[in-house]
């Protein structure tokens, strides 16, 4: 199989970028890349695209994301992780009850400022580039959609405070910014100091590789990675037309994705806005 998605377990004080790397070179392939950009110091699911399944790489990233998170509490830093710069540090006064009752009454949508040290770009730079050279920026915000958060545990010691809590979050959503945000209506600053990505999209940690273990037999077909997608199969003569990117005529609910009979990947065909039909929005050559 030269095209597929393969669902990485990436390890700690690894770039994303880094992961790639080393599978294009165990694989071979020059032709792989990332569904959504895990920070260093994170851990846990990160889906690949490998060949043709660069072209799934839009309709994966747009997924929804479940995320467990270890928290240091009284401790503030320019990177919003802790292996930022320290801004303030602090003895607090915080129990279990509080910070449960705060989890509990999180917005579950909210406009969320962007970090400094992120990839966003504004006027043509990207953000961590400013923090970098220390130029004062305006943050952007989104708007972001916190479809579960829960507690998983609360630690207090006599040297620090810290707590765990797991969140299934809407596409953009910075988990660093919502610990920021968590610790604003604490009333204390509060920093992250692990994450574990635990799904992304239909992807779960189960299904994921340690790079070291990783094979192209491990890589998934471009048809499953999409099994959430409508699906219609293909006679021979449709099958003609759409590997050759024909337009057709009908209407769909949603992008779809037009199958051959053994059930691989062609095309994914949605609705043209210039003329009554369909047409596609990526056809596949090499499953």
């Amino acid at each position: 199989m030269k095209s597929g998605i393969l669902v990485i377990q990436k390890e700690k004080n690894m770039t994303s970028r880094e992961v790639v790397n080393q599978i294009s070179k165990k694989f071979g392939i020059k032709k792989v890349g990332h569904t959504g950009t895990l920070d260093p110091l994170a851990t846990g699911v990160l889906v690949l695209a490998i060949g043709e399944g660069t072209k799934l790489v839009p309709f994966l990233t747009s997924d929804e994301k479940e995320y467990v998170a270890e928290v240091l509490v009284g401790l503030e830093t320019d990177t919003l992780d802790v292996t930022g710069k320290v801004l303030k540090q602090c003895q607090v006064d915080l129990n279990e009850e509080q910070v449960a009752q705060v989890i509990k009454g999180f917005p579950r949508q909210y406009l969320q400022e962007v970090p400094k040290y992120s990839a966003v770009h504004v006027n043509g730079k990207r953000l961590y580039e400013y923090a970098r050279s220390e130029e004062e920026v305006c943050l952007p915000k989104k708007e972001v959609e916190i479809k579960a958060l829960e507690l998983l545990s609360f630690h207090q010691t006599d040297v620090d405070v810290s707590f765990t809590f797991r969140c299934v979050v809407s596409k953009g959503t910075y988990i660093r910014s919502l610990i920021r945000d968590i610790g604003n209506m604490l009333g204390v600053p509060c920093t992250m100091k692990n994450l574990h990505r635990t799904r992304q999209g239909i992807f779960k940690e189960e299904q994921a590789k340690k790079i070291s273990e990783a094979n192209p037999s491990d890589m998934l077909t471009l048809s499953s990675a999409l099994s959430n997608y409508p699906k219609v199969i293909l006679d021979a003569d449709k099958l003609y037309k759409v590997r050759n990117g024909a337009k057709l005529e009908g209407s769909l609910e949603k992008p779809t994705c037009f199958v051959d009979k053994e059930g691989r990947l062609v095309a994914i065909y949605e609705n043209a806005k210039d003329f009554s039909g369909i047409k596609p929005m990526k056809v596949f050559h090499d499953e």
